[in-house]
């Protein structure tokens, strides 16, 4: 297993942990509007939509780096399998291992909005609402771990974090229940197919029934009279 030891890592590991926190709240408000349809004139329900979907990828990105240079960090024993598997690693059991149940229900949310049209639609919403759970234990884990987030100007990036998730939590529950009720955050342009799927195909028009071809009166032959 490749081990190093560096102050770079360390400090890779602490920044891309804030920065991951903060994109993940962006993506939970974002998705709170997309679930509630907002969208005007000016700033459209699609780009919202979209903005949600590439700041999540964005935010997953960032989530890797913030675990590969934890692993990678030979000065605490987490290992590989910590990342994945909760409560294995010798250092902060219980902080690394509520980590590790954060990454893997964000993990579970973004794999099932790469296979969207391929699975229920049910089956997504329900694994979708994990990732509330994802940013709850995330949230737990950057504040038992961390050392910016329980004092100054980290502890502020933490709180102001949570207050903004759980605002747009109690306004995605009670703002708008009708509307957020039965939405999914589907893309236009990733939903082609499913859209021409679900259109109603009308039916054929019978063609009418041909018109008998006139048929011609009977010619009736003179008799021919004796001569």
């Amino acid at each position: 297993m490749i081990a190093l030891t560096t102050p770079y890592l360390w400090y890779t590991t602490r920044a891309t942990g804030m920065v991951a926190l903060i994109l993940f709240t962006l993506v939970a408000s974002l998705g709170t509007l997309v679930a509630n349809r907002i969208g005007g004139t000016i700033v459209g329900r699609f780009e919202i939509n979209e903005l949600h979907r590439s700041l999540s990828m964005v935010a997953v990105t960032f989530l890797v780096i913030h675990i590969l240079t934890t692993v990678l960090d030979s000065y605490v024993a987490t290992g590989w399998i910590s990342a994945f598997v909760p409560m294995t690693s010798a250092y902060k059991r219980l902080a690394v291992g509520i980590g590790a149940v954060a990454f893997d229900l964000i993990l579970a949310v973004w794999i099932s909005s790469l296979l969207k049209l391929r699975i229920a639609n049910t089956t997504w919403r329900f694994i979708h609402w994990f990732s509330w759970m994802g940013f709850a234990t995330a949230l737990v884990h950057g504040y038992m771990t961390g050392t910016d987030s329980r004092s100054g100007f980290g502890l502020v990036v933490v709180a102001s974090c949570a207050a903004v998730v759980a605002c747009a939590a109690l306004w995605r529950f009670f703002g708008r229940p009708t509307r957020a009720a039965g939405r999914t955050a589907l893309s236009p342009l990733a939903t082609t197919k499913a859209a021409t799927r679900a259109t109603p195909v009308p039916p054929r028009a019978t063609p009418p029934a041909p018109r008998p071809f006139p048929t011609s009166p009977a010619r009736t032959t003179k008799q021919r009279g004796p001569r």
